[in-house]
């Protein structure tokens, strides 16, 4: 499946004029650069950052959190939103097909003592995920974020007499999914394209799920607040995002340094693990977990190996989505994504960026 990227949203996510003028980013575009000294690089980064986000020590950082919360408050649920298709979820399916595994699960995978391949480590997340939101037979669920569709076919797989909405920012994983689930003979499933903006289903859920699409947000609080409105009395709300232990930040593209923001994570932010726990006014936490950083690192490390190995399938895929001319760099930025990703959650032995789980009630005070 071979889909030939809008060239509107391709110069949105691939505006790197400044970065191509630095040595570095040269370097990295032509693949010049060996891992072992990419990654080198990433950890001073890393190092870097952290340096940066402690600085003046716990009250200075507690004033920067509150501040960035103020700064999302008075902002929309969402920016960027399409540089956010353009950067990830329009690209070729059939790319995600070669390095994801058998789900399709474009997020972090579980590995417990004795899941040893990535296929069984995204089974076990998808059946922690379903286990710590309390699904169950017969609801109705809504997910938000559903990506290529990974735990919107396994819930339409394993609760068949549920009643599943999945809700996408693109119109490609929708078609995507839509061909999956009628493959399957789901009839459980409704997929529909949103802007998360603009959202509302017109009717209420035993639970609402996401994984990995709240870090694509802003407006924490707007948004708790409509889902808390689309819960029935009883309902929960179960999140899984990435996250740090302590600190949140904004990707923010500043300049040539800010490479992952430019190119991969335009308008996405770097929560902290307390950080929905802070905001949730219409919302009240019943649990929440927090998962080595190692889970997401191994997880990253499998999809850059099934990429190496499928290099002369995905070539052909990229020259039809980015061009004939920027496929090369394309496929020298996904390693160095991966790469990026993988170096931070098993940083300090995965103990600063990790996973978090969250299951949220409606507080009694919440209104129909």
């Amino acid at each position: 499946m071979e889909e030939k990227l809008d060239r509107a949203s391709l110069t949105a996510a691939d505006d790197d004029t400044d970065e191509d003028d630095s040595l570095v980013g040269w370097l990295v575009a032509a693949g010049w650069l060996p891992d072992w000294m990419l990654r080198l690089g990433i950890r001073r980064v890393l190092a870097a950052r952290l340096a940066d986000e402690s600085r003046g020590g716990a009250d200075a950082q507690r004033a920067r959190l509150l501040a960035w919360i103020e700064e999302c408050r008075r902002g929309p649920i969402a920016i960027a939103t399409a540089q956010a298709n353009a950067q990830h979820y329009e690209v070729p399916a059939d790319f995600f097909m070669r390095v994801l595994g058998k789900r399709l699960k474009y997020s972090s995978a579980y590995w417990p003592p004795g899941v040893d391949s990535l296929d069984a480590a995204e089974e076990a997340m998808l059946a922690l995920t379903c286990e710590r939101a309390r699904l169950a037979d017969g609801q109705r669920i809504l997910e938000l974020g559903c990506g290529w569709g990974s735990l919107s076919l396994w819930m339409a797989e394993h609760y068949r007499h549920a009643a599943i909405t999945a809700v996408s920012n693109s119109a490609s994983q929708k078609r995507f999914i839509d061909d999956a689930a009628a493959a399957r003979g789901y009839a459980n499933l409704t997929v529909v394209t949103a802007d998360m903006n603009a959202f509302d289903p017109g009717t209420t859920f035993d639970r609402v799920v996401s994984v990995e699409m709240f870090e694509h947000m802003r407006n924490y609080e707007l948004l708790l607040q409509r889902i808390a409105g689309w819960l029935v009395p009883d309902g929960r709300l179960f999140v899984h995002l990435f996250s740090h232990r302590t600190f949140a930040y904004p990707y923010l593209d500043q300049g040539p340094s800010d490479w992952m923001a430019r190119h991969f994570f335009t308008g996405g932010q770097m929560p902290s693990h307390d950080l929905l726990l802070r905001i949730g006014r219409d919302l009240g936490a019943v649990e929440h977990w927090r998962l080595n950083g190692t889970h997401y690192a191994r997880t990253l490390e499998a999809w850059l190996v099934r990429m190496d190995a499928a290099h002369d399938a995905i070539m052909p895929l990229f020259r039809t989505a980015y061009g004939p001319d920027a496929a090369v760099r394309w496929w020298h930025q996904w390693r160095v994504f991966f790469l990026a990703c993988a170096e931070l959650f098993a940083y300090r032995g995965g103990e600063e960026w990790g996973v978090s789980h969250y299951l949220f009630e409606r507080r009694a005070s919440q209104p129909r």
